[in-house]
């Protein structure tokens, strides 16, 4: 289902099942898998990746360079980088970063390129994430540090040594 508002260039791949809703756009040669919720506002830019199952709040950009495996879950207005030193002029190549199969990005999260987000990771609404977070990993704050672990299923393995 596209919805009619949506924007999905030619050369774009979209999977089967997936729901593209209000004023998305999805560029091309961008992937999006089978059975997605991409939500009003979404947009995949020219070779980013989003693999099956994933759900995609409202208002969130996904840039070039930037892949998301099976069922990633990424909340209202995050954002993803791909430049470490932008610029609006010279040539540039955008930096890789991976977020693993279940991981969980909150409302508002900035995700800065260049690192990897481990499967079942939880970064917290808001956090500014500057270095890679292991799997199963929890991290909040600006710069996120680790704050914990989570299970498969999001809650806490164990109290977190400073709450």
């Amino acid at each position: 289902m596209i919805h009619d508002s949506a924007i999905v260039e030619r050369g774009a791949h979209v999977g089967a099942n997936t729901h593209v809703w209000h004023f998305a756009h999805i560029r091309k040669l961008a992937f999006v898998g089978e059975d997605c919720v991409l939500g009003k506002g979404v947009y995949i830019d020219t070779g980013a990746h989003v693999g099956d199952r994933c759900k995609i709040q409202n208002g969130v950009s996904i840039y070039q360079g930037v892949t998301l495996e099976n069922d990633v879950f990424v909340g209202p207005h995050a954002v993803f980088t791909n430049d470490p030193y932008p610029r609006a002029f010279g040539p540039w190549e955008p930096v890789a970063t991976r977020i693993g199969y279940g991981a969980s990005i909150g409302a508002n999260a900035t995700i800065l390129c260049g690192v990897t987000i481990g499967h079942h990771a939880m970064v917290a609404a808001g956090a500014v994430v500057t270095h890679d977070v292991p799997p199963h990993g929890l991290v909040k704050g600006n710069p996120a540090v680790l704050y914990g672990y989570v299970g498969k299923d999001g809650r806490p393995l164990e109290k977190a040594a400073h709450a």
